[in-house]
């Protein structure tokens, strides 16, 4: 029997090798979980024992050190979940998180698998494949628009100040608005009354004057009136409506809301300190990014960001029961139990860094150690064998 026993001794310890030998060729491979061979007795009835089998070999599902890459697409888990990829026909589940964009516009990785998640910045439903949309960033004209001046306590009445705004028509031409500031004189016997500390305020596009409102009585009017207190403050209500209407390019007529809140009436030069507006012209998408909590983010010319995709995570219950399908994917079995699938971040699931890769959680002085005592079991047993062996000539040359 101490053949047989042996036998299955060099068998498992084989095994062992085996593993370990892929353990430390696969140490540099990005979200490689390592793996340890099994064992267990034989006994069926028999007194000595029969040996020993291979039970199994499972992997440590342990996290592996987070590398910076910088690269934007490179994409590591923090915590529980594995990237689910639609691979073929099937769906595979993966730490690997090297990905491009593929000529069709699909998240892949290195083997063609694509990266599924939800679209836009939706957080439920069945996952898709997240595809990058070439298409342009659409023109949005501006209907708001903010912004805050000095104007010159100093001045003489009559003397004005301008300044430009850009604004955008609805087909993301850019149109500059010039803005006039001119210092009344107080006149109270005017209609209306002009108090102290009072400007013009007129606005004007490529020499044509704006519509800045209208009367009570409906008629419209060119310039309106800003008032000031004597601390400086601007006392008028705001925002004033500019009625630019078509700006000559087919695009459609433009209101734009002007806020001049904060605007400042000190004894020193005229200036302009901020001015913002919501409008902007079309944009080619020049990048993507993917935040923290798995939103796919597109960059594009104009300075615009649009959500274009969320990435899906999935767990187990039983990531010892995943079937390795090899290109350091795994699928799901009955073993493992049904995929757990939910947005980045959500219930267990960990968070994205983007810029960083999960690294092998192979520790190499470990496999190392483990190399050498599996070599020694291996010897161990060949010795068994060798010691029947001479037990077995023994007994043949007996007379």
């Amino acid at each position: 029997m101490a053949f047989s026993q042996g036998v299955s001794g060099l068998k498992s310890a084989s095994v062992s090798l085996d593993v370990i030998g892929n353990n430390i060729a696969n140490s540099q491979t990005v979200g490689f979980k390592s793996s340890r061979a099994e064992f267990a007795d034989m006994y069926a009835g028999a007194m000595a024992g029969m040996g020993t089998r291979v039970a199994g070999v499972t992997q440590s599902f342990g996290s592996g050190a987070i590398e910076q890459t910088d690269r934007t697409l490179d994409l590591a888990i923090n915590g529980n979940g594995f990237f689910r990829l639609e691979q073929g026909n099937e769906v595979v589940y993966s730490r690997n998180g090297q990905f491009n964009v593929d000529n069709q516009g699909y998240l892949v990785n290195a083997t063609g698998g694509r990266l599924t998640g939800y679209a836009g910045d939706s957080a439920g439903g069945d996952p898709i494949a997240l595809q990058v949309d070439n298409a342009s960033s659409a023109a949005q004209a501006t209907t708001t628009a903010g912004a805050v001046y000095n104007l010159d306590a100093s001045t003489a009445a009559g003397s004005s100040s301008t300044s430009s705004m850009t604004v955008y028509d609805s087909l993301g031409n850019a149109h500059a608005v010039q803005l006039t500031f001119t210092k009344l004189a107080e006149d109270a016997d005017a209609v209306p009354a002009v108090p102290a500390n009072a400007w013009q305020l007129s606005a004007s596009l490529n020499g044509e004057q704006i519509q800045l409102g209208e009367s009570a009585d409906g008629e419209a009017l060119f310039a309106q009136q800003m008032t000031f207190d004597g601390a400086g403050a601007l006392t008028s209500e705001m925002p004033l409506s500019l009625n630019i209407g078509a700006p000559g390019t087919g695009a459609n007529d433009m209101t734009v809301a002007l806020d001049l809140t904060g605007t400042t009436q000190y004894a020193r030069d005229f200036a302009n300190t901020s001015i913002e507006q919501d409008g902007y012209a079309a944009g080619d998408l020049i990048g993507v990014s993917v935040s923290e909590d798995g939103l796919l983010i597109g960059r594009y010319s104009n300075n615009q960001t649009e959500t274009l995709g969320r990435i899906a995570l999935a767990d187990f219950r039983n990531p010892q029961g995943l079937e390795s399908t090899g290109d350091n994917a795994w699928r799901e079995t009955v073993e493992s139990g049904q995929a757990l699938v939910g947005a980045v971040g959500s219930g267990q699931l960990g968070s994205l860094l983007a810029g960083a890769l999960e690294s092998s959680n192979v520790d190499l002085s470990e496999q190392l150690v483990s190399m050498i005592i599996a070599q020694r079991n291996y010897q161990a047993n060949s010795q068994t064998i060798q010691t029947q062996d001479q037990i077995m000539q023994t007994l043949i040359s007996m007379r």
